[in-house]
């Protein structure tokens, strides 16, 4: 995305310098969490160079997808697994595209993809144009399409979108809002997923802790992900902005799908602290076969280079707390790895 004020980019710039910071560290640019490359991917390097990442589970087969910063103009790569630790791009799959432009809404900024199971067909909640829109497929690996190359209807720009189907069978949206920084909302859904129920539009959750901004610059929450467990809602999501090696996962919880949302105190969960990598985050949940929770996220490229970012994984697991009687969300940092490609 484009800084939005020059003006106010000069100005921080210069308070940052007269601080004696460096931008490069601490990333104070006001800008709207954009995906743009910052960098290129090493020859015969076998690291998986996917931002945003998510992972789909079908019939023994993991499927990965992400936003491509090298070229997040033409859709969505797909890399399929049968552990999580070695990827490939299936042969059959033309171009290795599961998305491909033209097939759907969109013709840039292809960012964020979710993929998700509903009546037999599979779904891709995406981003493009810094819109919203939702494809589907007869297979995980695609081809992704719309009949009507349309993004969901909104008066604002949206990204980041995560679709959450309930027990009782209601789906809703939650989502990035572009409204003064990056806010995160909840909305129904459509049964066929083409629209939100304005009426049940609420707003989340803000960078409102010291830990979710600290830059004090332009506030960010991104990457959605809802869990339910024990009946609660877990709210998993990232603060700051990407380029922020202090990008970091925490979570809030809830009794209702719409709130209101209770910020753990631990947070941030996930972080460069606990796993020593910079820019932790915007990632997705899945159990594996063995029914273990798993997070596959992103990180900076290195301890210098944000991108282009490298996809990583960890195991997660829910802990019991004795004095709420609230499980606690937890990564296993030593459960901390970045998957590869294989031939």
């Amino acid at each position: 995305m484009k800084i939005r004020n020059f003006s106010i980019a000069l100005l921080l710039l210069a308070v940052v310098c007269a601080n004696g910071q460096s931008t490069a560290n601490k990333n104070s640019v006001p800008v709207s969490a954009p995906r743009a490359a910052s960098g290129s991917q090493q020859a015969n390097d076998s690291s998986i160079y996917l931002a945003d990442p998510t992972i789909f589970y079908n019939k023994g087969t993991y499927y990965l997808y992400g936003t491509v910063e090298s070229n997040a103009g033409n859709g969505f790569l797909v890399y399929t697994s049968k552990d999580m630790k070695q990827w490939k791009i299936p042969p059959e799959v033309k171009d290795g595209y599961a998305l491909k432009k033209g097939d759907a809404f969109g013709d840039k900024q292809f960012w964020a993809p979710q993929v998700f199971a509903y009546n037999n067909k599979f779904y891709m909640a995406y981003v493009a144009n810094e819109n919203i829109a939702v494809a589907q497929s007869n297979s995980p690996l695609g081809p992704f399409t719309q009949t009507e190359k349309v993004a969901l209807s909104a008066l604002v720009k949206q990204i980041d979108p995560f679709v959450f189907i309930d027990d009782d069978g209601k789906k809703y949206l939650y989502h990035v809002r572009l409204i003064n920084g990056n806010k995160l909302f909840v909305a129904e859904m459509t049964d066929d997923f083409s629209a939100i129920k304005p009426e049940t539009l609420r707003k989340c959750i803000t960078a409102t802790e010291d830990w979710e901004n600290t830059t004090h610059a332009y506030p960010v929450t991104e990457g959605p992900s809802i869990l339910k467990h024990n009946k609660l809602y877990y709210f998993v999501y990232t603060a700051n902005d990407f380029r922020n090696p202090d990008y970091a996962v925490g979570y809030a919880v809830s009794s209702s799908p719409y709130g209101p949302w209770k910020k753990y105190a631990g947070n941030p969960i996930l972080s460069r602290k606990n796993i020593g990598k910079n820019g932790t985050g915007h990632g997705d949940f899945i159990k594996d076969k063995k029914g273990d929770l798993v997070y596959v996220f992103h990180t900076h490229n290195s301890d210098t280079k944000v991108g282009p970012r490298k996809t990583a994984i960890i195991k997660a697991r829910f802990i019991k707390d004795k004095i709420t009687g609230i499980d606690k969300l937890t990564m296993d940092e030593k459960r901390f790895y970045y998957p590869v490609k294989s031939d």
